[in-house]
């Protein structure tokens, strides 16, 4: 008898296992409690659209559109420098570029250079563009990339390549040099390469400093004198005028592409100082991109970071679809799954979420998953797949 109940238990659960894997994932979809699917067009395709979730790094793809409307797309961020003749002092102002790189200092460089600077006697750095301290909702404090501070001024994105070898210490990239500062860094590290943030914001405009002053020398100019930190004078005409060889465009790419957080908050923050006066904070970045939200969308709604880091951060599905019905020009700026579907992705922990465009019907369309439950990690994908044929 015991058998019997065992071969009839087995039984059942093959016909149950067989069930289940017969579901297609969008059925499956369809049986989560904290699911939120629109399709364009496809209102037969709908499940609980209206419901506001956590939408993760999605909400990078509202960012980018409020940076859009309010910048172009062949803006150019810029950095401003200061050079006192009766000192010898050059003093470099940053207004929250994201995207000054090791690469890009050369072309600055180049730049002053041109300008006919040949030597300075003193580097000083203006970071005030930015209120100190800022906190970030939903920022970890780790050392990894994704966690780095923000700043006015900033390179690589705040982030230190290093290679610590039984031989010593080195820059993991050929392009940045070696600083003090990440010689302090290293020293925490195990053996290895590492890529890590600077933790801090107030180390942001000295590690800036070191590199630019190492890469001055390398271009010939001399240097000598201290490293100082203090506000510049407005009424000070700039001796140069840096225009970042990246546009707006090409930032908002490399951003939804590596879904890169710092590059998001750094244009939340220069969005509020744009909008309500420098110094940047995060009430007034709060408070200017709810109104941009407002005026675009007609949504009553605070949101707390432009990365999506938050969970205090809402959204629906539906509304999702209308600013991807406005970002539609720009579509090509996201990742592509494959040449049928550009979209965004969305991770923190049980927060899984996917927003962007199918091609269906010989034209593009706005499609929004938004996943507030653990799931496996390609499931959003073979969602979108599967909505390809339907």
């Amino acid at each position: 008898m015991k058998n019997n109940y065992l071969s009839l238990f087995f039984i059942l659960l093959t016909l149950f296992s067989s069930q289940v894997l017969a579901q297609s994932s969008l059925q499956r979809l369809y049986q989560l409690p904290k699911a939120s699917l629109a399709v364009a067009g496809r209102s037969n395709l709908n499940f609980r659209p209206n419901k506001l979730r956590v939408p993760a790094s999605t909400l990078k793809v509202l960012t980018a559109l409020l940076a859009l409307k309010k910048w172009g797309s062949d803006h150019h961020f810029k950095t401003d420098f200061y050079f006192d003749k009766k000192t010898g002092v050059l003093t470099v102002k940053g207004y929250g570029d994201p995207y000054l790189t090791s690469e890009e200092l050369d072309k600055m460089i180049q730049g002053l250079k041109d300008k006919g600077l040949a030597e300075i006697k003193g580097l000083n750095v203006d970071d005030s563009y930015f209120e100190d301290n800022i906190f970030i909702d939903g920022r970890s404090r780790t050392n990894n990339p994704y966690d780095a501070p923000l700043s006015a001024l900033a390179i690589n994105f705040n982030t230190l390549n290093i290679r610590r070898t039984k031989s010593g210490i080195s820059s993991g990239e050929s392009q940045t040099p070696l600083t003090p500062l990440m010689r302090r860094f290293a020293k925490r590290l195990p053996r290895g390469k590492h890529r890590v943030n600077l933790q801090k914001q107030s180390y942001a405009a000295t590690y800036f400093a070191e590199v630019f002053q190492v890469k001055l020398e390398q271009h010939g100019i001399k240097v000598s004198g201290e490293i100082t930190s203090r506000q510049s004078f407005k009424q000070q005409t700039p001796f140069y005028q840096h225009s970042n060889s990246k546009t707006l465009s090409e930032t908002v790419a490399a951003m939804l592409k590596y879904s890169n957080n710092f590059i998001a908050n750094q244009l939340f923050l220069m969005l509020g100082a744009e909008a309500e006066g420098q110094p940047a904070t995060i009430q007034k970045s709060r408070q200017a991109y709810s109104e941009q939200v407002k005026a675009l969308f007609n949504w009553d709604r605070t949101f707390y970071e432009g990365a999506g880091l938050s969970r205090k951060n809402f959204i629906s599905a539906n509304e999702m679809l209308q600013v991807l019905e406005q970002f539609a020009p720009y579509r090509e700026l996201m990742k592509s799954q494959n040449d049928r579907i550009f979209a965004k992705t969305g991770t923190l922990t049980g927060v899984s979420t996917y927003a962007g465009y199918l091609y269906k019907n010989n034209g593009w369309t706005p499609f929004a998953l938004f996943i507030n439950q653990a799931v496996s990690g390609n499931f959003r994908m073979r969602v979108a797949s599967e909505l390809l044929a339907k």
